[in-house]
């Protein structure tokens, strides 16, 4: 399975394309390829948010399932999935982390 990701333009945040609702911020929510069909769907997605000057550095990252969470194979794309492996109180975990306690 893959997901679409890429950087937002405007603020190099790590964003996720998700069905009917574009770009996101968190993994969870993004949209799965199961197939060669809708990775070259997602695919053409991401070019034409390319050339839109949406995002940068647009690819298909290989993911698994685990416990109906989605989960990067390469550690590279856990880290930008969670934010700044340095700082907890920071990023994307920070954020999450917020909204589990509100």
């Amino acid at each position: 399975m893959k997901v679409l990701t890429a950087n937002r333009l405007v603020d190099g945040e790590a964003v996720w394309h998700a069905a009917g609702r574009g770009w996101i911020e968190t993994l969870e929510g993004a949209e799965l390829a199961r197939d060669k069909a809708a990775e070259e769907r997602l695919a053409e997605i991401g070019k034409a948010s390319y050339l839109r000057d949406e995002v940068v550095d647009v690819d298909l990252i290989d993911v698994d399932l685990v416990d109906g969470r989605i989960v990067p194979t390469r550690l590279r794309e856990r880290i930008r999935a969670a934010g700044p492996s340095i700082h907890p109180e920071l990023g994307k975990q920070a954020r999450l982390a917020a909204a589990r306690t509100a």
